[in-house]
């Protein structure tokens, strides 16, 4: 297994006799490096200790030795590294394998050099309590094999996981440890607490869910048994790929119920490990991607890509510090064999991902990780155009008469509008509005389930490959914010 490094201490526990003495020892080469000794508490039956922080590295020993009375009993872990730990969660996109994704066969092929990245994945269980320990694992702590990284569909070991992991280590050049716990069609209400959903106001269910919510939905019961045991493991951050099932399910809320779900897993990951995981440790996330659909989807797609950002268009923000956004909208896959919902593109996912982690977790300066987005609007109603001023410079890939488009009011209603891409230069871009006849009061981009095909959206940051976001802006404001009545 890996065990966080430094300047974290990793946490180990487990069960023993009350009244017993449990002595915990780290060896190297039958060295002992270190030992912590500690009771078993009577009313739980367990036993804690925090190790000092180590710099990363291994191979170790992990003894845990009890001792009650004359009877001792000891439990060892072998090839034990110390690297940074981090969990991976959501529903199908998140679940899929390697086996599923593009060129499967010689990512399953490549794991000789990532002997160091070790995997885990946790059994889909559901609890009407908070566990205090996992009730199964699919995969046990275990070296990378193409057996395991490619079991089969939406089962063991996470896609997205394992090459978010991959690229973290041709980066950081020490181990890394992967704790995958996702189930497919699944709302993120499963995934929360009672405390983060009382928060949001989100009432107990008493409908049934729509189609799009195959796995369970019922309040917490995912958080119960697959995420809250794991709150004593010392992490360095959780990836996140879920929303699809709350398209038509909750989505109003989800601007809410995100951001209140990062709150509260780092609030319970922190108290957990005994302080061990920063209390706002990073959590990146990739937003959704896209989906063929009928109209009745457009709206939804883009406004749960929206309330992923907490209505703010990029992250970190003020709501979601210390966090970072893949933007996947332009990986499109019509052919996906697992349906256009499951593009087989992972490896851009997870590099777009990896990117966000550098300059977020790691504070990696100067990267660029996420695409451009307008820092200023200026509406020229005489010469019928709007002219966008982006905060990087941007990349035309190509004009679009119809990603762009205005909220055109007058006699009492406004109507969405296209307005064709105009001139640009290298920050600069001008749509023509001369389709609007009333008053320009809002812009949006991208606001679709299908924005665009395969890694051919109309922008694009020059230098990094990576896709202007979708967002709205209101002319009042001057920069993307809540989505409102608008041109509904």
């Amino acid at each position: 297994m890996v065990l966080q490094k430094e300047p974290a201490g990793a946490v180990i526990w487990g069960y023993g006799t009350p009244g017993a003495t449990v002595t915990v020892t780290l060896r190297q080469d039958q060295e002992v490096i270190m030992k912590k000794v500690t009771p078993v508490k009577a009313h739980s039956n367990t036993w804690m200790v925090v190790l000092d922080p180590l710099k990363p590295g291994g191979p170790y020993e992990v003894l845990a030795q009890q001792t009650f009375g004359r009877r001792n009993l000891t439990l060892g872990v072998h090839d034990v590294l110390f690297g940074d730990v981090w969990l991976c969660s959501g529903q199908s996109n998140m679940q899929m394998t390697v086996s599923q994704i593009f060129n499967a066969t010689s990512e399953l092929s490549d794991t000789a050099a990532y002997q160091s990245v070790r995997i885990l994945s946790v059994s889909l269980t559901q609890a009407e309590q908070e566990l205090e320990d996992l009730a199964a694992v699919d995969l046990e702590w275990s070296k990378p094999t193409a057996e395991n990284l490619g079991h089969g569909s939406f089962e063991y070991m996470s896609a997205v996981c394992w090459l978010f992991g991959r690229y973290l280590h041709d980066t950081l050049q020490y181990p890394i440890g992967l704790i995958s716990s996702s189930w497919g069609g699944t709302p993120i209400e499963a995934w929360s607490s009672g405390r983060s959903l009382k928060a949001c106001g989100v009432s107990k269910q008493g409908f049934i869910p729509p189609d799009s919510v195959t796995g369970p939905s019922k309040h917490s019961v995912l958080w119960n048994a697959m995420v809250h045991p794991l709150c004593s493991v010392t992490l360095k951050g959780v990836i996140w790929y879920q929303g699809e099932a709350n398209v038509n399910f909750h989505r109003d809320l989800y601007n809410c119920t995100f951001p209140a779900l990062i709150a509260d897993w780092r609030q319970t990951f922190h108290h957990g490990s005994q302080g061990q995981t920063e209390r706002l440790f990073p959590f990146g996330f990739v937003q959704l991607s896209s989906v063929l659909s009928g109209a009745a989807l457009d709206d939804g797609f883009s406004q749960i890509r929206w309330h992923q950002t907490a209505d703010v268009g990029y992250v970190p923000n003020l709501r979601m510090p210390n966090t970072f956004m893949a933007v996947a909208m332009d990986l499109g896959d019509r052919t996906s064999p697992f349906g256009s919902i499951h593009p087989r593109d992972k490896q851009t996912v997870a590099y777009r991902l990896h990117l966000g982690a550098r300059a977020v977790a790691y504070g990696e300066k100067q990267l660029t990780f996420q695409g451009p987005l307008p820092e200023k609007m200026e509406l020229l109603a005489d010469e019928g155009l709007l002219n966008l001023t982006y905060s990087q410079r941007i990349l035309v890939q190509k004009k679009d008469d119809g990603i762009f488009e205005v909220s055109c009011c007058g006699d009492q209603q406004c109507t969405w509008l296209p307005a064709p891409m105009n001139t640009f230069s290298t920050w600069t871009l001008a749509l023509n509005t001369s389709l609007c006849s009333g008053a320009v009061v809002a812009v949006r981009y991208a606001w679709t389930a299908w924005p665009c095909e395969y890694k051919l959206c109309p922008l694009y940051h020059p230098s990094s490959t990576l896709p202007a976001p979708p967002f709205i802006a209101f002319m009042a404001d001057q920069m993307p914010r809540s989505h409102s009545r608008v041109a509904k």
